[in-house]
């Protein structure tokens, strides 16, 4: 099952909060500074369930007194994949929030191609089954990125 509330009405505050404390401990217990651009950087990408591209994450960025030079957020960016915080959606070109922050895992995305929604699918089922495909043919799996293009409920309804 896809992330629920990525697709679904939610008390957003609330996911962003869990998010920025997991954060927050995950680069506490692994010895990392979350600085405060980094950090902003990931409440932008946490503000919604989107993938942003890193242009917008700098506007953003720079709105907010961070610089408006593009290494600013690239930095910042790099820092949140490398850390498992964040991730490259590399269909659209954007990056967005980890849903799995802390754990090993192979991201699978689910894209609304009208809103840019993105959901991020639980590890287990995907992994698992990838896994076992490569396993029957004898392939070794060292990074993955799936995505899937299409509407999400929301906007299928609207149409």
């Amino acid at each position: 099952m896809p992330d629920p509330n990525a697709f679904a009405p939610h008390d957003h505050s609330g996911c962003t909060k869990t998010a920025l404390a997991a954060a927050e401990d995950l680069a506490r217990t692994r010895g990392l500074r979350l600085t405060p651009v980094r950090r902003k950087a990931l409440e932008i990408l946490l503000e919604e369930h989107r993938a942003l591209g890193a242009y917008e994450v700098l506007e953003r960025l720079a709105a907010a007194g961070f610089g408006g030079q593009p290494p600013v957020a690239y930095r910042a960016l790099d820092f949140l994949v490398e850390q498992g915080l964040a991730h490259k959606v590399r269909r659209l070109n954007a990056f967005t929030a980890c849903a799995h922050p802390g754990e090993d895992h192979a991201p699978a995305f689910f894209i609304c191609s009208t809103c840019h929604t993105v959901a991020e699918a639980p590890e287990a089922t995907v992994r698992a089954a990838m896994d076992k495909v490569a396993r029957e043919l004898g392939f070794a799996i060292e990074r993955t990125s799936l995505e899937a293009v299409g509407t999400c409920p929301a906007c299928d309804e609207a149409a």
